[in-house]
Order: structure tokens, then C-alpha cells, then sequence
């Protein structure tokens, strides 16, 4: 396992990572839960990734149940949550980045977590509703009172995370270091175009999401909807249309091929394909059982395997003005 730099930060994180999104509660119980956990950090990884909205804060509670019990030191991983959507239905606490929410909020993280802070802590969304400088203010402030250590973005556009940087440059205040985006074959220009820029500008760091475009990388949805799996659940009818599309599946057709002849799943080198991006500090993996993280960690065996040739072989499938 590598160790990249967040960006321009001090902290490391290992190229791969493990989120708990959708898995956690849901699909996972909480003994489940802390063997994947456990598993995870046999391969070096140093960086898990939550959120509040997870199943309603349980995702949150199980990661910290777990942490607890496996007791390892807490300067040898990092934690993340995020703030946004809320999961209450108070006018003040949904679809927000106002600074009531914000800083009463990380308090209940916390508290579901069982720690004293958190490493990361994102704003979910973009919050056209709240001035910049009152979100930037409270993130600031989350810092300065210790319940988190470095603050960044989820799904901003740069101009959004551009503004947010300057403001706080203005008012010398802790700067947003890091973007949360999702990063694989199908959705390339936000992180090889629009945020070119940042990466020298303001040193941004990169914690990108769903490597396998929830599952569709991997072919399983080539024949349909599997039952149990992601695009069955409820909400999720969006992967499903998105298993169904056109262009997805005929890129599909070509790549599953050379999964094949590289000697990997088409799982690996789609993970593979994204840790190899130099501005991806770090690609956050889910897994709902420990084979599936154990095949995930394999990824890292594939990278050697990425030459010039194959990458321009992807770029050819998996064009980035495509979806």
C-alpha cells in the first residue's frame, strides 16, 4: 500500500480506502461491519470514510462501535464524516450548510462515532441557500474548537471550491483541502478537466468515490438486475437506468475483455485505473463482505500491469467527454 499527500496537507492517506456508504446498517451488521473494518487495516488501509445521512446516523454509530472494540491507535487512521442533507426534519437541519446545523451536528457525529474528533469532515453539497462565508466561518470554527482537523468539499464545482478557498484566505482562516468527487471511467472531466487548475493553484487533495460506477464497471448488471444487489435496493433506481444505458454497455463490451487478458476482474482494474491518477490522493472502496474487500485490495497488484499502452487502450473505451 502507498501513502499519498491529501493535497497539499501534512496527512498521508493510504491509495485505497474504505467507505460505508450504503453498506453499513443496511447491507452489514455491526459484527460484519468491524470484520470488514478489521480487514481493511490488514491491507494498510489508513483512511474511512462516513457520513451522517449514512442509514440515518447508524453508519456512523457502527463505525464507532467498531473502532472501539478493535482499539487501535488513533493516530494510525483517519475518519471522516459529512454534512448536508441532515436526518431530521427540522427546517434548520436538512439541505443546509448554515452554521447552527454545521456546528451543532458534528457534535452528534461525534458522539455516534465515540470520539473526540474527527479527522475530515466535508460539506456534502453545495448550499446555494447559505452565504460562502457563513459555511466557511463555521468550518473554520468546527476546526478551531477541535472536533475536526481539516475540512474540505463533496461534489463542489471549482469555481464553488475556488470561492470557498479564497474567502478563507481573506480572513485567514483553515482553507477547504480536499474535494470529494466521483471519480471512474464514466465520470472523468470534473477530475481531469474543470479541477486541472486546483491542483497546483490551492494544492486541493482528492478523496474520490465509486470506482466501479456502483457496480456497473464490474459487468454484473450486463444480464440485469441481480436481486440483492445495489441497483435492486430502494433509491438506488438511478444505477439501475444508468446499467441499462447504451453507451455504457457497449464500453463495457470492450473492457471486460481486456480485464480478462490483463488477468484481473474488471473490479480491479477499474479501481486500479483510478488509484493510478497522481492527483487521486486516495479511492474510497465499499465492500459488503470481506471476500469482496479482500478482492478489491487486489487492485494494488494491477497497477504495474497499467502501462502507457493499456491506458491509452481505456482512454480509447472510455472517452472523457462520455457520460
Amino acid at each position: 500500500m502507498e501513502y499519498r499527500r491529501l493535497g497539499r496537507a501534512g496527512i498521508k492517506v493510504s491509495q485505497l480506502s474504505f467507505g460505508s456508504w450504503v453498506t453499513f446498517s443496511n447491507q452489514l451488521d455491526q459484527k460484519a461491519a468491524m470484520d470488514t473494518l478489521a480487514e481493511a487495516r490488514e491491507y494498510g488501509v489508513n483512511f474511512f470514510d462516513n457520513a451522517e445521512v449514512y442509514a440515518n446516523g447508524k453508519s456512523e454509530e457502527f463505525m464507532g462501535e467498531a473502532m472501539k472494540k478493535l482499539a487501535w491507535p488513533r493516530l494510525s487512521y483517519l475518519v471522516s464524516t459529512k454534512f448536508f442533507w441532515g436526518i431530521t426534519n427540522d427546517p434548520n437541519g436538512k439541505n443546509t450548510l448554515n452554521r447552527k446545523y454545521l456546528l451543532e451536528s458534528i457534535t452528534g457525529s461525534l458522539k455516534r462515532l465515540q470520539m473526540d474528533h474527527v479527522d475530515l469532515v466535508y460539506c456534502h453539497r453545495p448550499d446555494p441557500n447559505t452565504p460562502l462565508e457563513e459555511t466557511v466561518w463555521a468550518m473554520h470554527d468546527m476546526i478551531q474548537r477541535g472536533y475536526a482537523l481539516y475540512w474540505g468539499t463533496s461534489e463542489w464545482s471549482a469555481d464553488e471550491i475556488r470561492g470557498a478557498w479564497d474567502l478563507a484566505e481573506k480572513h485567514h482562516l483553515h482553507k477547504p483541502v480536499v474535494e470529494q468527487p466521483q471519480y471512474n471511467l464514466f465520470h472523468r472531466a470534473k477530475v481531469e478537466k474543470e479541477f486541472a487548475r486546483l491542483y497546483e493553484d490551492i494544492g486541493l487533495g482528492l478523496t474520490t468515490w465509486s470506482p466501479l460506477a456502483s457496480g456497473i464497471l464490474t459487468g454484473k448488471y450486463l444480464d440485469g438486475i441481480p436481486e440483492g444487489s445495489r441497483a435492486a435496493r430502494a433509491g438506488m433506481e438511478w444505477v439501475a437506468d444508468n446499467a441499462k444505458d447504451a453507451f455504457h454497455n457497449a464500453a463495457l463490451a470492450k473492457f471486460l475483455p481486456l480485464a480478462k487478458e490483463l488477468g484481473c476482474t474488471p473490479a480491479q482494474l477499474a479501481i486500479a485505473w483510478c488509484s493510478k491518477n497522481p492527483r487521486v490522493s486516495t479511492v474510497i472502496t465499499g465492500a459488503s463482505k470481506v471476500e469482496q474487500l479482500r478482492e478489491n485490495m487486489k487492485a494494488l497488484q494491477v497497477l504495474p500491469k497499467l502501462t502507457p499502452q493499456v491506458m491509452a487502450h481505456i482512454d480509447e473505451i472510455f472517452p472523457i467527454h462520455g457520460h
